[in-house]
């Protein structure tokens, strides 16, 4: 087994069996990819767009992609015929643009709505009022090709662990209201992405079942 698929295995082997591993892929090369593949990974998060697509046409087809990064939405048609996911979602404007651009392509591109707890201004996301009165306006029954899978945060960056654990438990907070209010009854409604190679092990005590980690795995970044 080479060492990042040893580094993959011994992330996945501390982790909860309901938790999803990205790994994060983004500014590493191709075969840095290939040799977490080769050790059966197959879920790979990326945040530029011609990144994203120039290895998605050279690599296997069986990957799945997630798209991890802000997106502008004069890049959506570019990513969604590639894209299993999206994890941040932060305006209404985006994720209507990727409901067409999924209806153009004939394929459903699931999402998780970005959620904004953290200290600094320059993260993007909503805020929990913000979701209500985007939901609250019947949109959710004009998304034809877009699956809203849950929410997607960060928490602060600081070395404050109860500021960090807070942040969490108000992303796992907000997700339980939004599942209560508008989801009671979709089972596809059930993914809380947060945690990163330096926080993921306290998110995942606060209830995350999806992580995104690169730097733990793939070392820091080539390019």
């Amino acid at each position: 087994m080479n060492d990042i698929a040893q580094r993959i295995h011994d992330i996945k082997a501390n982790l909860p069996g309901n938790v999803e591993l990205v790994a994060v892929s983004k500014f590493h090369p191709k075969e840095a990819i290939m040799e977490a593949y080769e050790g059966g990974h197959r879920v790979f998060g990326e945040s530029r767009a011609n990144e994203l697509v120039e290895k998605a046409r050279s690599l296997p087809d069986d990957i799945e992609w997630h798209f991890i990064g802000h997106l502008q939405t004069n890049k959506v048609s570019t990513v969604v015929p590639y894209v299993k996911m999206i994890h941040s979602v932060d305006s209404e404007r985006l994720l209507i643009k990727i409901n067409n651009a999924a209806c153009d392509t004939y394929r459903q591109v699931d999402v998780l709505l970005q959620l904004h707890v953290a200290l600094e201004e320059t993260k993007f996301g909503f805020t929990l009022d913000e979701i209500n009165e985007l939901l609250g306006t019947g949109l959710l029954d004009r998304l034809n090709m877009v699956k809203i899978r849950g929410v997607m945060g960060m928490a602060s960056n600081v070395d404050d662990e109860n500021r960090i654990r807070q942040d969490f438990m108000a992303i796992k907070s907000a997700f339980d209201a939004l599942k209560v209010k508008y989801f009671a009854d979709d089972n596809d409604f059930n993914i809380i992405s947060m945690g990163m190679s330096h926080d993921y092990e306290i998110a995942v005590e606060c209830g995350s079942n999806m992580v995104r980690i690169g730097t733990t795995i793939f070392g820091e970044r080539e390019y």
